[in-house]
């Protein structure tokens, strides 16, 4: 008779709620933490409405900052506190009481047998009072997390996550704010760590009492530079600082000495429609750039590092064909210097003066590029999708 199989491990973890100016409903969401059982520590991001006092004689944890400096700070300021209490997990939720605390054991049994992990849960986008601005944000968050590091998760923005203490402990974060959910996702990703996904959820309230503390431009901006910096990270080949060992490929890493099979899984690899719409425009964009020796180099090791189709941008870039779109770039680009199209067709403008010429197709390649593979990608990524639905209707 074979032998038990050894017990997932369950790391100690302790259940952390930041809050920011939520005395309406945080009291409620505690009370519903500690009726399920957890151990409790609200951590108050400089509230001005004496939200802490609100939870003050219920048997929690409680800290405070003396000012505002972000939901990520909280959570970075609670960690610490939960490591120095000897735990090895927490589990962040909102004071807003959107989320379902009888939930969080669904986020501990996924954890368990894959620890260290974070997990998300995932939130059940359906109901009736969900904002479409939420439905989106989620989406383009997806993609751009995706793109980073190679993780297909179905809800990169929800608050509702198990993290290991040491992930949050280990310093080196760039964001404070609401950005920071997104950049411990990707960092703990290239760090090893296994990110699972579990459906929870989740409660909206009608308009006029939901509490909410995004702003729209200035944290949208934020998230804008954020992604901007997680996508150059991610091309450069230095390498991550790991909390746990490198996972093991899917599947065997197609081989030149199997040109057929090398082929074949190049044309299978990530064929989503907005991989391969991404794929295109990253082909065309750089394949607008007066760098033509190497070109296609550059586009394999970009869509190798952000793990679109290579296949698909190297053959994109392809539209780019001389003289065409060189000379345009170097239109725009003497009209971005000038005010004037170039229009001196002789030795003297193509020879003697080269260094202009291609100082003029590097600016206007930085304008004809982007919108060159934009209105190219938008109708791949509409193509693939029509077709992708009318090949899951026909099956």
């Amino acid at each position: 008779m074979s032998p038990d199989p050894l017990p997932a491990f369950s790391p100690r973890t302790l259940l952390l709620i930041p809050v920011y100016n939520h005395a309406r409903t945080l009291r409620a969401v505690v009370e519903a933490c500690l009726r399920e059982g957890h151990q409790v520590l609200v951590v108050d991001d400089g509230s001005t409405d004496g939200s802490l006092e609100t939870v003050a004689d219920l048997p929690i944890n409680r800290h405070q900052l003396p000012m505002n400096r972000g939901k990520g700070a909280a959570i970075q300021a609670g960690a610490l506190l939960a490591a120095s209490l000897g735990f090895e997990a927490i589990l962040t939720l909102d004071a807003d009481g959107q989320h379902d605390p009888a939930d969080a054991h669904l986020l501990l049994a996924a954890a368990a047998p894959h620890w260290p992990a974070i997990v998300l849960g995932a939130r059940r986008m359906d109901g009736a009072n969900v904002p479409r601005s939420s439905r989106f944000g989620m989406a383009f968050s997806n993609f751009w997390v995706r793109l980073e590091c190679g993780r297909a998760l179905p809800d990169t923005q929800s608050g509702y996550r198990l993290y290991p203490t040491a992930l949050l402990t280990q310093g080196g974060f760039l964001s404070r704010r609401y950005t920071f959910e997104i950049e411990v996702l990707v960092r703990g990703s290239w760090a090893g760590l296994t990110i699972l996904s579990t459906p929870v959820s989740v409660f909206y309230a009608p308009g006029k009492e939901r509490v909410s503390h995004f702003h729209k431009f200035r944290d949208n901006l934020r998230l804008s530079v954020l992604h901007t910096w997680l996508v150059a990270r991610s091309l450069l080949p230095w390498p991550h600082r790991r909390l746990a060992a490198e996972r093991a490929p899917d599947k065997a890493a197609p081989s030149l000495w199997h040109p057929i099979r090398f082929l074949r899984q190049l044309c299978q690899e990530h064929t989503g429609p907005a991989e391969l719409a991404t794929a295109t425009w990253v082909g065309i964009f750089i394949g607008s750039l007066p760098i033509i020796p190497f070109g296609v180099v550059t586009i394999v090791y970009v869509c190798h590092r952000l793990r679109l189709n290579k296949l698909a941008g190297a053959g994109a870039s392809n539209l780019c064909v001389i003289p065409f779109v060189p000379f345009l770039c170097i239109e725009v680009g003497h009209l971005l210097r000038y005010g004037t199209w170039w229009t001196a067709f002789n030795r003297h403008g193509l020879v003697n003066e080269i260094h202009q010429r291609l100082w003029e197709w590097l600016l206007g390649s930085l304008i004809v590029g982007p919108l060159l593979g934009a209105l190219v990608a938008l109708p791949v990524y509409l193509l693939i999708k029509s077709l992708r639905r009318r090949s899951g209707a026909s099956a």
